[in-house]
């Protein structure tokens, strides 16, 4: 199903958007090493359940904010979140057995993480790029307040 709204993007404002996936991915980044951070050293607890809190947390915020400010959609929310859902049952299990695996075999915990996290920027940014909205970027009006802008 395709938006009669939409405009396919310029050069520029494909980098402009790659730029805010990425800092905002930072951010969400920073939110998942906390989490896992404070999971491993304080609560002593193993790598696979730290890092899988440590994702959900910073996946919904990182979902939260791209809809918003770096693809602008106003897609069908649970549509959306079903659509990034499919592609974190996929990468969830294949990034939680790898990496328990690497620290398994003597892999530094942090170093693996890292890894993935990279791994879960580029893949993720594709599959909210291309997949889930695709045909719906920059199709969000302002709101301020009661009132649309």
């Amino acid at each position: 199903m395709s938006n009669n709204n939409y405009v396919p993007l310029s050069r520029k404002q494909n980098l402009i958007q790659i730029g805010k996936f990425v800092l905002f991915s930072i951010s969400a980044g920073i939110i998942q090493v906390l989490v896992f951070t404070i999971l491993e050293e304080l609560f002593h607890l193993p790598y696979w359940p730290s890092y899988l809190t440590a994702l959900i947390a910073s996946v919904v915020y990182n979902f939260t904010v791209n809809r918003r400010f770096t693809f602008k959609s106003a897609n069908n929310i649970p549509k959306a979140m079903t659509q990034l859902a499919i592609y974190y049952a996929i990468f969830t299990p294949l990034s939680t057995w790898w990496g328990d695996a690497l620290v398994q075999i003597g892999m530094s915990d942090y170093i693996v993480l890292g890894g993935t996290m990279i791994i879960n920027l580029i893949t993720e940014f594709c599959v909210n790029r291309f997949v889930i909205y695709r045909t719906s970027m920059n199709t969000r009006t302002k709101t301020i307040g009661p009132t649309t802008v």
